[in-house]
Order: C-alpha cells, then sequence, then structure tokens
C-alpha cells in the first residue's frame, strides 16, 4: 500500500491527527510519500525521516494507492495540482469546518486506512474544467484546469462587465455582471451555490453557467451537458479583468476570446460507506432539521 500525504493547516492539533494517520499506516505496512513543506513541519514533532518526499513536479506516480488531504475543501483543490492526470484517489481529513470535498473528521481519522482495507468505500469520478486563451494562456499557465470552477470577473473597476457567451459555437446571451461562473458538479457546493446556482449530485454529466449579481434579474443559472464547448469575450471600462481556477488567479486583456470545456481527465475521490455525498449534504445544508424550537 502506498499512500502521499499532504496538507496546508500546521497547528500541533492537526499534526496530532497526523501522526495518528501515520501510526496506522505503519501497522499496515505502507510505504508513504509526504509534500515536502508539510514534511518539514512534521519533522519538528515526529520522526518521518523513513518517509519520502514529493512536490508539484517530482515524486508520485500512478503506483500510489491513496492520496490523503489534511485541511479542508481549498486543500483539497489545491492537492489537485499535484494529483492532475495520475489517477490517484483522493481522501480529505478535515481539520476545520464540515466541507463538501473533506468529509472526514480528525478524530475519525484512523478510518482512512482501516476502511480503505476492508473496502468500505468506492471511488467517485470527478469532472474538471480546463481553460484555453489563445495567446494569453501563457498569464494562466500549465495548471489550466479546474476542480470546481473557472470564473471571470471585473478588475479595478466597480462598474459590471459583459460577457458574451457562446455555446458550440452558438450565441447565448452577453451577461452584464461582475461576472460569470462556469461550475462542475463538485464546484455546484461553492462559489456558484452562493450566487444562487444549483446543487448537482457529483455524478452528472453536466456543467452550469451561474452570474455573479447580474444587472438583469432575469439572468438565471443554466445547467448545460458537459460535452458543451464554451466560449467567453469580456468587455468592459477597464483594460483587464481577472480569471479565477478554482484557488489560482490570473490576469486577461479584455476581449481575450476565452475557451472552456471539460478536462481530458478526471480526479479520482474516494467516498466511504459512512460518508456519502447525500450525508454530506444534509448534514451542511441542514435538510430535515427542525429549527423552529
Amino acid at each position: 500500500m502506498k499512500v502521499a500525504i499532504y496538507g496546508q493547516v500546521y497547528q500541533d492539533s492537526t499534526m496530532d491527527y497526523v501522526g495518528e494517520l501515520l501510526d496506522e499506516l505503519k501497522k499496515a505496512s505502507a510505504t508513504v510519500a509526504i509534500e515536502e513543506q508539510f514534511k518539514y513541519h512534521l519533522s519538528k514533532k515526529s520522526n518521518v525521516d523513513d518517509c519520502r518526499s514529493f512536490n508539484e513536479t517530482t515524486g508520485l506516480d500512478g503506483s500510489y494507492d491513496m492520496f490523503v488531504s489534511f485541511g479542508g475543501d481549498g486543500t483539497i483543490l489545491r492537492a489537485t495540482t499535484y494529483v492532475r492526470d495520475l489517477g490517484i484517489p483522493i481522501v480529505g481529513v478535515n481539520t476545520g469546518r464540515l466541507g463538501f470535498l473533506s468529509t472526514i473528521k480528525k478524530e475519525d481519522v484512523r478510518k482512512v486506512v482501516r476502511e480503505f482495507m476492508q473496502g468500505a468505500y468506492t471511488i467517485v469520478e470527478r469532472s474538471l474544467v480546463e481553460v484555453d486563451a489563445g495567446t494569453q494562456s501563457d498569464e494562466i499557465g500549465p495548471l489550466n484546469f479546474a476542480l470546481n470552477e473557472i470564473a471571470v470577473s471585473r478588475k479595478d473597476t466597480t462598474s459590471m462587465i459583459t460577457v458574451e457567451t457562446h455555446l458550440n459555437g452558438e450565441y447565448l446571451t452577453s451577461y452584464w455582471a461582475d461576472g460569470l461562473i462556469v461550475s462542475t458538479p463538485t464546484g455546484s457546493t461553492g462559489y456558484s451555490l452562493s450566487c444562487g446556482g444549483p446543487v448537482i449530485v457529483p455524478t452528472a454529466k453536466s456543467l452550469v453557467l451561474t452570474p455573479i449579481a447580474p444587472h438583469n434579474l432575469n439572468a438565471r443559472p443554466l445547467v448545460i451537458s458537459d460535452d458543451t464547448v464554451i466560449r467567453l469575450k469580456v468587455l468592459g471600462r477597464e483594460d483587464h479583468h481577472l480569471i479565477s481556477l478554482d484557488s489560482r488567479i490570473a490576469t486577461l486583456e479584455n476581449g481575450t476570446v476565452i475557451e472552456i470545456k471539460k478536462a481530458h481527465f478526471a480526479i479520482n475521490m474516494i467516498e466511504y460507506t459512512s460518508d456519502s455525498f447525500l450525508n454530506t449534504l444534509r448534514n451542511k445544508l441542514l435538510w430535515g432539521e427542525d429549527k423552529r424550537n
């Protein structure tokens, strides 16, 4: 068994739970690799000399059985930049508030190994979106994909922008808004949801277009097939606008033609039997609970 570990939170309490995971992995005689910066912080409290190291470019391959992320949903989004198209299944141990992606409670960290070895899990494939901005693509860099969403938004102005939108070459509309979100099913519970978008189960073959604070009240979120090629062009009073890919942000010139489509690879997420998406949805959104008392 080969396991990679990554984290962004360095509180002592978090390190205690990482130690529990390492102890459980040792019992399973697992080969362990730890992200190099996280390993440095762990080394101040635990002996991790026998663990391998990895970074964004080296140290991982498709032979790993599991990638464990310590933190919140944002940490898992960053974890995808390490896994990329290697196909390593990701599981998130939540060290903060309940998340939609990072669902394992830190107190239950040992079950990450135990239930995996018992086979009490399923692998859920999560689609991603990728962007091509033509000659401006260098501003985005090689990490041109996102697990949650790709969004365009205004920059250096309080004025709204116009987002000309085409689907498979056919004109849809021009959104007059603060921006536009192109969300995956995974991202439907993130930025899109906060802007009024629908919740979509992770396995749905869909994408969502969600305007950000649109001026026209009849501009509503639109669910489309995930094989749609989306073409955007932003116009406005300023010369530039922002494009964000999950937590990564770049600046593009207004008028740049942006093509967004489903990525050629997917991310595998480990879903334990006791932590299904629907169970997380009920807990996070408090569905079925009577709050009148």
